[in-house]
């Protein structure tokens, strides 16, 4: 019985890690887009579009592996099984219909950015009551990244510089936002040996 709580706090340990390393790297992807949206030459094009659904598939992955995992504080990945099962249909829909998508990425984008915006404020307010000390930089973040997911549904996305711009802040307010609650929120305990 022994061998097998330990195996099973093993394998949730591998969950969260993984779950740790996938919004680490996800967030690092994110903000690369959105540096690559502010730049002038860059525009909101078709591989662009490619690219920006399958990260969406990706993360959905990354959350749901999240949610099934068993963290310390268990405020990370909360709310991550729908959201990412959400991500993950957008993703596909963003990739295979990327010519009926494209016009509508901005808003997408944008509904998704809010959402999470919306989640990481109420995981920011029990991160506080849980003494998490980072707890506000979760909150401001979260809310710039919610401000930017509005704009970009007010006004979506499209080869205009000032809308590349919002879409690349927007784009990069998510990638921080993604590695605050990484490195602050999500702890992974080691296992510790005992004899038998």
């Amino acid at each position: 019985m022994k061998g097998e709580g330990k195996m099973n706090s093993e394998s949730s340990i591998k969950k969260i890690r993984a779950a740790k390393t996938g919004y680490i790297v996800i967030a690092l992807m994110l903000t690369v887009a959105g540096a690559i949206m502010l730049n002038p030459h860059a525009a909101w094009s078709l591989p662009f579009c490619h690219v920006i659904g399958t990260v969406f598939v990706i993360f959905g992955i990354i959350k749901i592996i999240g949610y099934l995992s068993k963290d310390l504080y268990r405020l990370a990945f909360q709310y991550d099984l729908a959201f990412g099962i959400w991500l993950m249909i957008l993703g596909i829909i963003t990739y295979f219909q990327t010519a009926k998508s494209m016009p509508l990425l901005g808003i997408l984008v944008g509904m998704i950015i809010l959402a999470d915006g919306l989640f990481r404020i109420q995981l920011a307010i029990d991160a506080r009551r849980f003494g998490i000390t980072k707890w506000w930089l979760i909150l401001m973040i979260a809310m710039i990244a919610g401000i930017l997911g509005v704009i970009l549904m007010i006004r979506p996305v499209t080869n205009t510089e000032i809308s590349r711009v919002f879409g690349g802040a927007a784009l990069m307010a998510e990638g921080i936002l993604t590695l605050c609650v990484a490195l602050c929120t999500v702890k992974v305990t080691e296992v510790r040996k005992t004899d038998d």
